[in-house]
């Protein structure tokens, strides 16, 4: 039996349609043990997504941004967030929209991206699935100053780290980002072998 044999959608509601899509759906659900369950969820999707480490095994440096986010300011974390580069693939494949996000808000142009893995960062409520990558980046990569998208509301500062400093910002909540530390981690253990 697949999945599809255990859901029947009886109902879906739209419950905003602006800046994403937010779904009310009523649907049953056949449990392990064969009986249905009829449940109620909100699904919330924004499409997916791609992100990326650039890393510098020579220097032991990554890159990384720091910009306003909303949603974590309205949950009460007042300060700017660190994160990977990141954005929504609006259309285009996973590794062209890495490489225009990274120029856009880092200033390097890269060429060479790795596809390491993917992973759905919130499935109890966002539809997103992230592809994440990796690219090793170098001074002459860099072809702008980077900050973002002005008339998307960007502001970003890009921040090239010490891998070491990077991993222990980790441990002091400097970096709270689930795919940036998700995207450290990786590094530690198979770039940098921290």
């Amino acid at each position: 039996m697949t999945v599809a044999d255990r859901v029947q959608i009886h109902d879906v509601q739209i419950l905003s349609d602006d800046w994403y899509v937010l779904k009310k759906t009523t649907f049953s659900y056949r449990r392990g043990d064969g009986t249905w369950q009829t449940m109620t969820r909100e699904s919330y999707d924004r499409g997916n997504g791609a992100t990326i480490l650039l890393y510098n095994l020579d220097r032991r440096t990554v890159v990384l941004t720091r910009q306003f986010r909303f949603p974590t300011y309205v949950d009460g974390y007042r300060d700017l967030l660190i994160e990977a580069p990141a954005g929504l693939l609006d259309r285009v494949t996973p590794e062209e929209r890495i490489r225009a996000e990274t120029e856009e808000e880092t200033g390097y142009r890269i060429t060479d991206v790795q596809k390491i893995f993917e992973a759905y960062m919130s499935p109890g409520s966002v539809t997103e699935r992230l592809y994440f990558f990796v690219a090793r980046y170098d001074a002459a990569a860099r072809i702008s100053p980077g900050g973002g998208n002005l008339a998307e509301g960007e502001d970003i500062e890009v921040m090239e780290l010490d891998i070491g400093e990077a991993l222990a910002m980790i441990g002091t909540g400097a970096i709270r980002d689930g795919k940036t530390i998700m995207l450290l981690q990786y590094a530690a253990l198979n770039l940098f072998r921290c």
